[in-house]
């Protein structure tokens, strides 16, 4: 049966839901993300691409490049908002689809051209949207994700696009190697450096020579280029709460060893968060005592996956909470209301530095295991002995240690 992909991606999406709410902005150059000059580009409108302007710049680099601009601080109570009622039409007109962040989806409708027309489908799931929530949207749709996703990008700004099957390889042919997912700057540049700038040089070339210059990443991307990469559909199944908890082998009264207990858990709890491309706006303590009396404390806070906000949030719960001075058998942390949203978007206070700083001390988790790196405020929790962790990781650092 022929396969039938759809790739939809809400256009400039936080840019959109802000002239949503103020229509002023129409039109005019927009920037979203930190308001300072240490701030990070965290979208961008096309009036300001014309510029130069890209999403993860520096907003002084931006600002300078295209002065007439409007910068709005963002808000991301509103986005998961906005994000949420399109989730929901998709969940109801869609039998299998995945969300791949807060803007952008994949649903898999091969079948439908028997009782629909799939293409047709996809039209008047686009039209919905753009009806119920007010947002542009683009969508392409081929036999693949891959080839979905380039289209949608070559649709926009609002528009939509089909690859009839067999036309992926000459659709993809003209384009520049750049638009071949997975083709970051560092591939990018030792590509250009071979002299090859648009894809059908790729399709033209042996794969074990693309692979003799990238590695098993040079099969990926030459399948890519050619339009016959498949990979799955994730079924989209929304969580909503993360939690750990440490039950101690000895009752404690130790406030240090308290503090740095709860201290790692709320680090690697807000380390998955970013892993799984996620928010938050609950954060919960619970401390059980030793003669098993349970208590837990809660508060609501904005959307956020960072370190620097959910952390000290904890800690001030836990102070608060903790206030029989007795024995205590099992310390946990929990978070809840979980929505999809990168990392990124949360990055409205201002600091191009802590961006670069939470994606490095990231990057080098993933590359080289959760634990080779960690904040110097919760050794003391990991030299205690591992705390009971469903996600079995322990998080990254603004004020790191390296373990060799």
């Amino acid at each position: 049966m022929k396969k039938n992909i759809l790739h939809l991606d809400l256009d400039t999406f936080f840019v959109s839901c802000e002239r949503l709410i103020d229509s002023r902005l129409q039109k005019r150059p927009l920037l979203v993300g930190g308001t300072g000059d240490r701030g990070v580009v965290a979208a961008c409108s096309y009036e300001t691409r014309a510029f130069g302007v890209h999403s993860g710049m520096s907003m002084k680099v931006a600002k300078r490049l295209c002065p007439e601009a409007i910068v709005i601080r963002g808000n991301t109570s509103i986005y998961s908002k906005y994000s949420h009622i399109v989730t929901e039409i998709v969940k109801e007109k869609v039998p299998l689809f995945e969300k791949a962040s807060i803007d952008e989806f994949y649903a898999d409708l091969t079948g439908m051209d028997t009782f629909f027309g799939s293409y047709k489908y996809a039209s008047e799931l686009r039209q919905r949207i753009i009806k119920e929530s007010g947002l542009p949207i683009s969508f392409g749709m081929s036999c693949n994700k891959i080839v979905s996703k380039v289209a949608t990008g070559e649709a926009k700004p609002n528009n939509q696009l089909l690859i009839n099957e067999g036309f992926e390889k000459e659709f993809m042919a003209p384009l520049s190697i750049r638009k071949i997912p997975s083709v970051g700057e560092k591939t990018y540049q030792i590509l250009r450096n071979l002299g090859v700038e648009k894809v059908k040089v790729i399709q033209e070339m042996p794969v074990e020579m693309l692979m003799s210059v990238l590695g098993v990443n040079g099969r990926t991307i030459w399948k890519r280029a050619n339009g016959i990469d498949n990979p799955p559909l994730i079924p989209f199944h929304e969580r909503k709460s993360i939690s750990t908890e440490r039950t101690f082998n000895k009752d404690t009264i130790d406030v240090r060893k308290l503090t740095e207990t709860i201290f790692a858990m709320a680090e690697n709890l807000a380390y998955q968060l970013r892993k799984g491309n996620k928010i938050a706006s609950v954060i919960a303590v619970k401390i059980r005592y030793s003669d098993f009396n349970t208590y837990s404390k809660q508060v609501k806070i904005p959307y956020t996956s960072a370190d620097h906000i959910i952390i000290p949030t904890v800690l001030e719960l836990f102070k608060k909470l903790y206030q029989r001075r007795l024995l205590i058998r099992l310390v946990g942390v929990k978070i809840t209301d979980i929505v999809s949203g990168n990392y990124q978007i949360n990055l409205f206070d201002d600091s191009e530095q802590m961006l670069n700083l939470y994606t490095a001390m990231d990057t080098i988790r993933n590359k080289y295991g959760e634990s080779s790196i960690t904040r110097a405020a919760s050794m003391g929790a990991k030299t205690i002995g591992r705390f009971d962790n469903p996600f079995n990781g322990e998080p990254p650092a603004l004020l790191a240690h390296r373990k060799q």
